[in-house]
């Protein structure tokens, strides 16, 4: 028989139906439904799927844009809301001028001060419902706040160190301001014009301030925008966006809204680095508290305060 003819021979009269060895050799085994073949490894070709980007702990978050846009929306309408609530609440009956209005409701730490603590804690609890409740997470270490723990050994891991490095970048600040021409009488030096408003808005600034601030832009922000932009890019930034935060404070000055976008960038540099936010909170605390302190001690107590600093 041709060995490549492809019709079988006719079945001969008197074999039997029995199939011999040789048939049963020549029959297609089937294997078993387990049986593994050995393969190469390049033989071993799967179907390509994407694999997604695997990011850092400190990066890996529930929201993005579409929480984000929310988030603005509620906070806009709490700054106005809040805004106009406290103005009704405690705004003189009689007519006054603007700049007699202005320091009237600076003289009321219900407005300078209970306006701000209001917002604040609007915007955490906005935070907290939409992260924490309706998507059972754990609040704080959801935005950032977690043990400082660096990957790398030349961060150092001892939140004394950060403090320390805030005081650094206010000592910063008041050697920049010392040489640059800053406008005079901007909105947060009239706050130190009213003892009990100032002190308790040093207060505020060194206990509640940070905590707010930087769970808001180190914690929210800059993690959503690291997973689009890039660490580097994220750190400018938020940077930048914490120092618009400042500008009514300080008048809308170009210069001061450049320093203080520059402590914004040291604080979101720090949060980078370590991957906590705990570690640009301590940058902060520290940062606030020698300023606090050096206003309080150039202004005896803010029983007198300069027309200008």
């Amino acid at each position: 028989m041709n060995p490549f003819e492809e019709t079988p021979p006719p079945h001969q009269p008197g074999n039997s139906d029995k199939p011999s060895s040789d048939q049963e050799s020549a029959q297609p085994q089937v294997p078993p439904a387990d049986y593994q073949p050995d393969l190469l490894p390049e033989q071993l070709i799967s179907p390509q799927v994407p694999v997604r980007h695997q990011y850092p702990p400190d990066l890996q978050i529930s929201w993005s844009w579409g929480h984000l846009i929310v988030f603005i929306a509620f906070m806009l309408t709490s700054l106005v809301c809040v805004q106009t609530i406290f103005f009704a609440s405690y705004a003189p009956h009689h007519r006054m001028t603007a700049q007699d209005l202005e320091d009237y409701m600076l003289s009321k730490p219900q407005v300078a001060i209970g306006s701000t603590l209001v917002v604040y804690a609007l915007l955490l609890f906005f935070l907290y419902v939409t992260l924490a409740v309706l998507r059972g997470q754990p609040f704080w270490r959801t935005l950032g706040w977690r043990k400082i723990a660096p990957q790398s050994s030349a961060v150092p891991r001892k939140p004394i160190v950060y403090f320390l490095g805030g005081c650094l970048v206010s000592l910063l600040v008041f050697a920049l301001t010392s040489i640059i021409k800053t406008p005079e009488n901007t909105p947060i030096e009239q706050v130190f014009k009213f003892k009990e408003t100032a002190i308790l808005f040093i207060v505020m600034a060194i206990l509640i301030a940070p905590v707010a601030e930087e769970t808001l832009f180190r914690g929210y922000l800059y993690p959503m925008f690291a997973r689009w932009f890039g660490v580097i890019p994220s750190i400018i930034v938020t940077g930048t966006l914490f120092g618009l935060m400042h500008g009514p404070q300080l008048g809308d000055a170009k210069s001061l809204i450049v320093i203080m976008s520059m402590v914004g960038i040291f604080f979101t540099a720090a949060r980078a680095r370590t991957g906590s936010v705990f570690a640009s909170y301590l940058m902060h605390v520290g940062y606030n508290s020698l300023i606090g302190i050096s206003l309080l001690v150039s202004t005896h107590g803010f029983t007198h305060v300069p027309t200008s600093h």
